[in-house]
């Protein structure tokens, strides 16, 4: 019989871990620093042992005296730990495997593979939630795709699943900081626990979960985009059940932004006993969703996996990659070598833990047609390449090039043209970003640093801009290889506006010299002109 060492073994993750590796027949030495604690698991488990141990202490007396066959570290937090476990593992020979979900941490483990190669043991970080089970859910929902465009993921928790002290200092360490992501084809920075969504959560026959969640940080903003074929964007949020609890965290960010305060980590001992005072209330329903959109075979598709857990089971979920893969060990399916463990289980092997769970999860499949091909029709298809290629918006993108701006010089041009966000006058070198959702797309150009965002869509047959409360309504007419955009309604909060006092708006688009072409100027009666930017842009690959 196999010991398997499991730090924190009676936490809240550590204990349900404790309790399946017992149930696949290895023997648990369930550690911790709380030796009372540990004992009163151990006695409720077949073949389990109590020990007193600390991850930040010595752990050479106690692997030299039960030579364990692995130890899985689910005690945590990972976010400001260093990898002295994992070198005393590689040191004793000993098979390491941790749950962190701390980005750097996780990323970093690479960095020990020699070492584990040396003495032939697997180390493994990163066996939970995310990455190991986000990942082996995306390779199942791009198995057939070309190129991945973007990656969205969202995991809501129930809230009678109380998070302890390691995972309420993970989620603390993050919020109102920094987070790097790979948007728009290249690496922007976003604010931890902003970017709310109301995301819905549907699998069939089950009630639609309807919850807000907010940026979290993650190693799959890392290890997904550098694996995942077309280099996508990667987006995760997570969650509490209750919307206010959402809200709280995001008004906490507030003194982190503005610089009065480094972190929340500190106060997480606080915020538990506030979350305990609502532990009863809420449902004991979890979820997970992950949609993928790319190409396959010449189409477009969005795909999304969506994973819904009642009774109570959300919790168990971060448990399963750890007991697979410890299950990979016994059966010498595992290489030695230090490495995240994204990709190194499959969809259908968590699928079979379902089973035994009160846990559903189904894949949805829907094709998409870009904006402005929906507007034009059998138009679009005439269009030249560069600029087909440039409206064929999908998830997520990116163009380069260089442009040059006049401005009108009126008092009145400079305050529309400053209320709108429009750039200063001169050559620019020019990076438009775009983002599509359910439709919808939002450019945002950034003129040497300026920047300004409109959002596309689609309504009667026109395509529509919309910038802050104007809306302005186009007819996309085809003109030598490219297009032109003629105005034909606006609008200022819902409401209608004549027509003749419209903006004056010219747009073309083309190709030239094998590239994408645009030349745009916009006029105001009675004040003249506003703006004017023409340049070229290519895709970024």
């Amino acid at each position: 019989m196999k010991k398997i060492l499991v730090l924190g073994g009676y936490g809240g993750f550590g204990s349900r871990l404790s309790r399946r590796l017992a149930g696949d027949g290895f023997q648990v030495l369930v550690a911790g620093r709380n030796h009372e604690l540990a004992a009163a698991l151990a006695r409720r488990l077949p073949n389990a042992l109590a020990l007193r141990a600390d991850r930040n202490g010595d752990l050479t007396a106690i692997f030299r005296e039960h030579r364990p066959f692995l130890l899985i570290d689910a005690a945590g937090p990972f976010q400001s730990s260093g990898y002295r476990v994992v070198q005393a593992c590689i040191a004793a020979g000993i098979h390491y495997i941790d749950l962190a979900d701390a980005r750097d941490f996780v990323g970093a483990i690479g960095t020990f593979d020699e070492q584990a190669r040396a003495a032939g043991v697997a180390v493994i970080s990163g066996a939970s939630s995310v990455p190991t089970l986000s990942s082996a859910a995306v390779a199942t929902l791009t198995q057939d795709m070309d190129q991945v465009r973007s990656i969205e993921m969202s995991i809501s928790a129930s809230n009678r699943a109380t998070a302890g002290v390691s995972v309420a200092s993970a989620i603390l360490s993050y919020v109102g900081k920094p987070v790097r992501l790979w948007r728009g084809r290249r690496f922007q920075e976003k604010t931890g626990w902003h970017m709310l969504k109301r995301q819905g959560y549907a699998v069939a026959g089950k009630p639609v979960l309807r919850r807000l969640v907010a940026l979290a940080d993650v190693p799959d903003h890392d290890l997904l985009v550098d694996g995942t074929c077309g280099r996508p964007s990667v987006l995760f949020r997570a969650g509490p059940e209750f919307a206010f609890q959402t809200l709280f965290l995001w008004l906490l960010s507030l003194p982190v932004i503005w610089g009065w305060v480094t972190s929340l980590r500190q106060i997480s001992r606080f915020l538990l006993p506030l979350q305990g005072l609502t532990a009863r209330l809420g449902t004991a329903r979890s979820a997970m969703t992950i949609e993928t959109k790319g190409i396959s075979q010449g189409t477009m598709l969005g795909r999304r996996w969506t994973l819904i857990a009642d009774n109570g089971d959300g919790v168990e979920i971060p448990t399963l990659p750890a007991q697979l893969l410890a299950r990979a060990l016994r059966n010498g399916k595992l290489a030695a070598g230090a490495r995240p463990g994204n990709g190194l289980l499959e969809l259908r092997q968590f699928r079979e833990l379902f089973q035994s769970l009160s846990i559903n999860d189904e894949v949805q499949e829907t094709p998409y047609r870009p904006l402005y091909q929906r507007v034009m029709g059998a138009g679009f298809a005439r269009l030249s390449e560069p600029v087909r290629a440039m409206h064929a918006v999908f998830g997520d993108g990116g163009a380069k090039g260089d442009a040059h701006v006049d401005r009108g010089t009126s008092f009145a041009a400079r305050l529309v043209a400053s209320m709108f966000g429009f750039p200063p006058a001169g050559d620019h070198s020019l990076y438009v970003s775009f983002e599509e959702e359910n439709g919808i797309e939002r450019w945002e150009r950034d003129f040497s640093g300026d920047r300004f965002s409109s959002c596309l869509s689609e309504q009667d047959g026109h395509l529509v801009e919309r910038f802050g409360p104007f809306r302005f309504a186009f007819d996309l007419l085809p003109r030598g290889n490219g297009l032109s955009m003629e105005i034909r309604k606006w609008f200022f909060l819902g409401v209608r506006l004549p027509l003749a006092l419209a903006p004056r708006s010219t747009a073309y688009e083309w190709t030239q010299d094998d590239r994408f072409h645009f030349d745009v100027s916009i006029a105001l009666p009675l004040i003249g002109l506003i703006v004017h930017y023409r340049g070229w842009l290519r895709p970024l690959a």
